[in-house]
């Protein structure tokens, strides 16, 4: 944890970026009914009954220093579909960089 730390406490280099990168599986889902509106002295209320829309992927890129971030959202989360991220990562978004 320590060497995270102190590569984030270092000076920014435009030829090495530090770049944080997660994904994960989302499930999207829809209410089936509409919320309680609120009434003196309670809180608007939402019932817990929804209706599964399916599952999408994210994946998401974050340079702490520069403050820019990009999501892509994918239909799933295979080899191809992280490989083609990690071209995106190195081709498109820090094409000058000697180390990401």
């Amino acid at each position: 944890m320590e060497d995270i730390l102190d590569l984030y406490a270092e000076a920014e280099d435009p030829l090495f970026p530090v770049v944080c990168f997660d994904e994960c599986p989302y499930q999207l889902v829809s209410h089936i009914r509409q919320a309680i509106p609120a009434q003196p002295g309670q809180r608007r209320r939402y019932d817990y009954h929804y209706r599964r829309e399916g599952t999408c992927n994210l994946f998401v890129f974050f340079c702490p220093r520069q403050g820019w971030r990009h999501i892509s959202v994918t239909d799933r989360r295979t080899k191809q579909d992280f490989a083609e991220q990690m071209r995106d990562l190195v081709d498109v978004y820090f094409p000058r960089a000697f180390k990401i």
